[in-house]
This record gives C-alpha cells, structure tokens and sequence, in this order.
C-alpha cells in the first residue's frame, strides 16, 4: 500500500511539472488516502501484535 501511495506522489510530481493540475491534484489525493491507509493499518497491526502477546 505504501508503494501504490509512492507511485501516486511521483505521479503527482510529474503531472505538476507538465502543467496538469487536476491530474495532480487528484494523484496527491490518492497518495494521502493510502498513505493513511498504510498508517492505519501499521497501528493496528501493532497493537493487535502487541495484544496477542
């Protein structure tokens, strides 16, 4: 999930660069949601880790 966010930022990067901002804008939009994705889940994965000990 991480990846696909990192895929999505530089693809926002590189529609930036070239002009396109409603490609970058909606891109970098993705990124946050899976990056938060990512980040919910890490947390959850810990604590359910940490609890099952």
């Amino acid at each position: 999930m991480l990846r696909y966010a990192i895929i999505f930022f530089v693809i926002a990067l590189v529609a930036a660069l070239f002009g396109f901002g409603g490609i970058a804008a909606s891109a970098a939009g993705i990124a946050q949601l899976l990056f938060y994705g990512f980040i919910i889940l890490a947390v959850v994965s810990l604590v359910v880790g940490l609890i099952r000990r």
